[in-house]
């Protein structure tokens, strides 16, 4: 395994369990833990923004670039994701099966659109 992969595997498992362990901390009112949630999940942010920037170093790339793909496939990203979670509230919180299993399905569409947008087709 190269180094790289290596940095970013592990990075991206401590961000990503940080990150799910404050939502769970902050969104479960049996935790009673919204202000130690609200920081726990903003460190695994944290450590997963600095996994991106860290591996684009690695691979000898530009920090950021901005381009009018990359801003769209970011928005496709954050709306299909916030869609998705919308139907899984509407599912487990609300009590609404029907209609968060199709808002669900929605947002899982939308999330498979990314991998046309950056792969590409060929």
């Amino acid at each position: 395994m190269k180094k790289k992969n290596f940095v970013t595997l592990i990075m991206s498992t401590v961000g990503g369990l940080l990150f799910a362990l404050g939502m769970c901390m902050g969104l479960i009112p049996e935790w009673d833990a919204l202000t130690e949630g609200i920081v726990v999940g903003a460190v695994g942010v944290v450590i997963l923004l600095a996994m991106v920037f860290i591996r684009r170093r690695m691979d000898g790339k530009p920090m950021i670039v901005l381009s009018g793909k990359a801003v769209g496939t970011a928005v496709l990203g954050i709306v299909g994701a916030i869609i998705l979670g919308v139907g899984m509230c509407m599912v487990m919180v609300w009590d609404m099966l029907v209609w968060g299993i199709v808002v669900g399905i929605v947002g899982i569409v939308l999330l498979l659109c990314l991998i046309p947008v950056v792969k590409g087709l060929k």
